[in-house]
């Protein structure tokens, strides 16, 4: 494989490793203790702080700002971490931070899209096949499952979780849970139904999807609490994969989920 290319106008500091094939553009800055796997694409103007490690084929937009030091006041200064999987589109702007201690690490999946101005917060986890539109915005500590979409201007309070293949709606407020499959909208958020595009454009079968509809309509259509809706799941669906998925949510919820 070919040796790294990097513009003359770009910093890279000791310590950096830059995997095979990877371009870095005009006016870069890559910091000690940053790891890029191959074939990653640097525009110009990104600035990588690490320790971060980031696998194959990464692309990385102009001014992005990847694995600065936290935003969290309680930071005292040791190393912390940021990790990436491989495939990921950054666009313009986008800020990702490392986390707080040395105990924890920020992680982002697989092929996932964060669009310009996006901000991954400190000790977040986010999944494989994600979506950020403009502005999405994650909190500390926060858990977006795979294929997970977040619309433009989406801010998620901390410590939430958003579940897989959830979605919501541009300008949303999130404070607590989203389970998953499901469309949350509004400021502050509510249920409003089920992803079912989503979950057409990934080939799900429709008994599936009507099963998960079903449990939609205990937990959101009747006058079940949020204990009662699991008991109803339990007894009157099949105990597929979804439905495990969604009643374990549930259970493990701890601020709550949205109504």
């Amino acid at each position: 494989m070919s040796a790294a290319q990097i513009h003359p106008t770009a910093i890279i500091e000791p310590g950096a490793e830059l995997g095979a094939a990877t371009s870095v553009g005009p006016y870069c800055v890559i910091g000690p203790d940053v790891v890029l796997g191959p074939d990653c694409w640097l525009q110009h103007h990104v600035t990588l702080c690490g320790p971060m490690k980031a696998g194959a084929k990464n692309r990385f937009y102009a001014s992005c700002s990847i694995g600065q030091q936290t935003q969290d006041l309680k930071y005292q200064g040791e190393p912390t971490y940021l990790e990436i999987g491989d495939e990921n589109t950054f666009r313009e702007f986008v800020t990702i931070s490392r986390s707080t201690t040395s105990k924890g690490k920020t992680r982002i999946g697989h092929r996932g899209t964060f669009l310009a101005y996006s901000h991954i917060g400190h000790d977040c986890q986010v999944g494989d096949g994600v979506v950020f539109s403009n502005n999405g915005t994650l909190a500390g500590h926060v858990q977006v499952g795979d294929h997970a979409v977040m619309g433009g201007l989406t801010a998620v309070h901390q410590f939430c979780r958003i579940g897989r293949f959830a979605i919501t709606g541009g300008c949303s407020k999130i404070v607590q849970d989203i389970p998953p499959f499901m469309i949350a909208d509004g400021n502050p958020a509510e249920i409003r139904g089920v992803n079912l595009i989503g979950l057409e454009r990934k080939n799900y079968p429709p008994e599936s999807v009507k099963l998960i509809k079903e449990a939609f309509r205990l937990i959101y259509r009747s006058k079940n609490n949020r204990r009662q809706a699991i008991e109803a799941m339990q007894k009157e669906l099949p105990q597929t994969e979804e439905i495990t998925e969604i009643i374990q949510f549930i259970e493990q919820s701890e601020r709550g989920i949205i109504r």
